[in-house]
């Protein structure tokens, strides 16, 4: 919470100075950043034209290596992830380790040009929040609660829920994104022209999710284990977790050894 305070201080600080100082007697001259419509660079402006070039250079590399610090941790994470839980648990088990590091440096590169290309966009910052906050609600609660609390999930489950999810979210609409609504809730209203939705969209797309995750869980789970689809067709391996385990001869007998002494 300290840190949190802070932080918000210094901010205050910067947008403070940014707001009172006379550009006119900057080398950046006028008009200013708010009417040249640079407010979002503030920093980087304030540090070059309003510090000592020993400063800025020491505050622009600050802020560089926080980004960077930030960006090859998502990086990797992100490479991490589909290699071992995709590439290896679902598309090739059989890789080799050699392999799995060359599928990790390829999606390394290709995150990279992805999140490259998102920057151009120019409600980013808006977007990266909307899916944070989206990807949370809707994708990654209903899968652990799911997992938690209900046997019957599986991956066919995930999977489905999450397109159910994501599907309803988009259709619902967003205004920070530009979205418009496709799917009128109870209290989808026209103002001005547009529809605007006042129905909790994003806990009727997460019951949704939750929803889909169960059903389609079980009907996966019946369809496989009554053998109504091949076992060939099973990538999540269904039936192979809802098979008995049998028991070991070995074990067998030392646990009827252990009950006849216990009888005894």
């Amino acid at each position: 919470m300290e840190m949190v305070l802070l932080g918000n201080r210094n901010i205050n600080w910067v947008v403070g100075i940014f707001t009172m100082t006379d550009w006119n007697q900057t080398t950046y001259g006028s008009p200013s950043p708010y009417e040249r419509g640079e407010v979002a660079m503030a920093l980087p402006i304030a540090l070059q034209h309003l510090t000592p070039t020993f400063i800025s250079i020491i505050g622009i590399s600050c802020v560089a290596a926080a980004v960077m610090s930030s960006a090859d941790s998502t990086l990797l994470a992100a490479a991490s992830v589909f290699t071992s839980d995709i590439y290896k648990s679902i598309l090739r088990p059989q890789a080799s380790d050699r392999e799995n590091q060359w599928v990790i440096r390829v999606s390394v590169v290709v995150v990279g040009l992805i999140g490259t290309s998102l920057t151009s966009i120019k409600n980013s910052i808006a977007l990266f929040w909307f899916l944070s906050a989206e990807i949370s609600s809707i994708i990654i609660f209903p899968q652990l609660l799911c997992v938690v609390y209900f046997n019957i999930s599986n991956g066919y489950g995930a999977v489905m829920g999450f397109l159910v999810g994501v599907t309803i979210r988009l259709l619902s609409g967003d205004k920070s994104m530009g979205l418009e609504p496709v799917l009128h809730f109870p209290g989808c209203i026209l103002e001005d022209g547009v529809y605007v939705q006042y129905a909790p969209v994003k806990t009727i797309s997460m019951l949704s999710t939750i929803a889909a995750i169960l059903l389609f869980s079980y009907l996966a789970s019946v369809l496989f284990n009554k053998g109504v689809l091949p076992e060939k067709w099973d990538v999540f391996q269904v039936k192979a977790q809802h098979s008995p385990v049998p028991l070991s001869p070995v074990g067998g007998a030392i646990e009827d050894d252990t009950l006849k002494e216990l009888s005894k």
